[in-house]
């Protein structure tokens, strides 16, 4: 293997999406990973050009379903997104909408919590800084006073300024970053970001049943601590794995996030667990439990996104929608039991 030096100088410091590379990135081996990936992206770029060639929307089809599991190109994620999602039926079908929403009147409670949360946004990423031209703090900011105005019971919640940031990295486009954090907010993910938080706690809860199920070594390690899920994995599900796994990886969750919905976020967890179980049974303390989760989530298995990805749909095993629902529907009852 060459020095890892040769490597630092031959992958740019900031990544395709802006953000800095982090003092202990371990060049040599991205660099190992990359250039294989590139062949998988060239392949795809031209599989998916001729599927979408002639313009439109992109509908859900068992094809699509196939295609986006597989990555979809970056130059073609906004447009994918929005027509699997239903953002763009929504936004079609609403012109102008978002634009009066923004002309709309002040709460100020919504746009000082908002405010706040600009300067700790991706601080490491080059194109939220104040010097950046143009700075997307402002785009972001919109996007969430809007989306707080759209739906004013949820308002702003801490962790949608990261899914928002994503979105307009992606989609350089305020409008269709509302219409997707929509889509995510209102429709993909039940109840995640409501004060009550009932959704994320349930989900937390339906985490902790499946891996009851599937990995009983580690639900028996997570009891006999008294280890709480949401200890564990609460960033996970609020912040859908941003700024806990490699951005390319969450972008690949999420191109299967807005196809195939919530499921795919359990399927994610349990491949993270599963993978590294036997370094999870070895922890003897609630606070070692913690710190083995924050590791699983680095390394090489998790930055080689394609392969990590075809994990996702092989290593849980079955997992369907109606499993889920019964589960979330028992957590739920459980949950609000508990008051």
């Amino acid at each position: 293997m060459e020095p890892a030096g040769r490597a630092r100088d031959r992958v740019p410091r900031v990544d395709p999406y802006g953000f800095e590379r982090p003092e202990d990135f371990d060049y040599a081996a991205y660099e190992e990973f990359f250039s294989a990936y590139l062949v998988t992206l060239t392949r795809r770029a031209i599989k998916w050009s001729k599927l979408l060639k002639g313009g439109g929307g992109v509908q859900k089809s068992r094809t699509v379903k196939r295609y986006i599991r597989k990555g979809v190109p970056l130059e073609h994620r906004a447009r994918v997104w929005m027509g699997v999602s239903g953002a763009q039926a929504q936004m079609d079908q609403n012109p102008g909408y978002y634009q009066r929403l923004l002309r709309g009147e002040d709460n100020g409670r919504l746009e000082e919590a908002v405010g706040t949360d600009m300067n700790r946004t991706f601080p490491d990423n080059v194109r939220f800084r104040k010097s950046a031209d143009p700075c997307l703090q402002k785009t972001l900011y919109n996007v969430l006073v809007a989306y707080g105005r759209h739906n004013p019971a949820v308002g702003y919640c801490q962790g949608m300024n990261f899914i928002a940031g994503y979105l307009v990295l992606i989609t350089k486009s305020e409008e269709e970053s509302f219409w997707l954090l929509d889509a995510l907010v209102g429709r993909i993910l039940p109840d995640y970001y409501s004060p009550a938080m009932l959704g994320l706690k349930t989900d937390q809860e339906v985490l902790g049943e499946l891996v009851r199920t599937k990995l009983p070594a580690v639900a028996a390690l997570m009891d006999g601590h008294g280890a709480l899920w949401t200890l564990l994995v609460s960033r996970w599900f609020i912040c859908l794995f941003v700024d806990v796994l490699p951005v390319e990886t969450v972008l690949r969750i999420w191109d299967c996030l807005f196809n195939e919905g919530s499921k795919i976020l359990f399927r994610v967890a349990l491949t993270l667990i599963k993978q590294h179980q036997a370094f999870i049974l070895e922890a003897g303390s609630v606070a070692d439990i913690c710190e083995r989760f924050k590791e699983i989530t680095r390394g090489g298995f998790v930055t080689e996104c394609h392969t990590f990805m075809q994990k996702i749909f092989s290593e849980p095993g079955s997992l369907s929608m109606a499993t889920i629902t019964r589960l979330r529907d028992s957590c739920r009852a459980r949950l609000l039991a508990q008051g």
